[in-house]
């Protein structure tokens, strides 16, 4: 893998912070955009019924096409902008489709348990995290303009 340094684990969860800020942001709109179906009640199974599944389906949809947009779209969601960095393929290019999921998959994996997966990085001989690894991408420092 080709490209810039790789990140390391403070620009990353730096990064995850102001994202989380922006993806909670959606949530809310997202789920405000649902009340109407609940009667303006709270979306619990209690008071939404059946319709607690796709409300739930939806968070997840909403918040995993956050990333995976921004990353076809530029390779960075609005904290890697904030902290210079960008997701990169295998030879260094913008990643695919198919890498863009590999990625949110293993990266929530990777997160999960104390963010073990991402410390992982500092054992690996190319300073890549365990979803860098398992999806052919990598996420770099860009230089300073």
């Amino acid at each position: 893998m080709n490209g810039g340094a790789s990140a390391g684990f403070g620009r990353r969860f730096a990064a995850l912070l102001y994202d989380a800020l922006l993806v909670a942001a959606l949530l809310m709109a997202y789920t405000f955009a649902m009340l109407p179906f609940t009667h303006g009640r709270a979306i619990l199974p209690e008071t939404a019924g059946a319709w607690v599944h796709p409300y739930r389906a939806g968070l997840v949809l909403v918040a995993g096409a956050y990333y995976v947009i921004n990353w076809l779209r530029s390779g960075q969601t609005l904290g890697m902008r904030a902290w210079r960095l960008r997701v990169v393929g295998a030879a260094g290019g913008p990643i695919t489709l198919a890498a863009a999921l590999l990625r949110l998959g293993f990266g929530l994996l990777a997160w999960l348990p104390a963010g073990l997966g991402v410390l992982w990085l500092y054992v690996d001989p190319q300073r890549l995290a365990l979803h860098d690894r398992l999806s052919s991408t990598r996420v770099v420092v860009l230089a300073r303009p």
